[in-house]
């Protein structure tokens, strides 16, 4: 049986030999204060919903957000649309199946098959 950490990456920002980043620019990008400076490494997983790539916080106290329906994490972002959603899954690889079928049967866009951006 395969773990949800199987599926991590790593992200590494190495600034030994440089000045760094300004906090303003790293805080913008969604890492943590003084992660522009030094060497910053952390675990990243990839939603299963946007493809958007999560750098993990270490200091995250809050549960990740996670669909049973496609056993994968999600962001924040999609674990909001699918609350709001009723917990409708909507992974990226049922969204390209869904418009692969359809453009196969003519190129109607069916309701199921609407992309939700972050």
């Amino acid at each position: 049986m395969k773990s949800l950490r199987s599926n991590e990456g790593y992200f590494l920002l190495d600034h030994r030999n440089s000045p760094g980043v300004a906090d303003e620019l790293v805080v913008k990008e969604g890492l943590l204060p003084g992660a522009g400076r030094g060497v910053f490494e952390s675990a990243t997983f990839t939603c299963s919903h946007c493809q958007v790539i999560v750098v993990l916080n270490p200091d995250r106290s809050r549960e990740r957000g996670y669909c049973r329906k496609c056993d994968h994490l999600i962001c924040d972002a999609c674990e909001t649309a699918k609350a709001q959603s009723g917990g409708e899954c909507r992974s990226f690889k049922r969204l390209v199946d869904v418009l692969l079928n359809d453009a196969a049967k003519g190129g109607e866009v069916s309701q199921s098959s609407t992309i939700l951006l972050p």
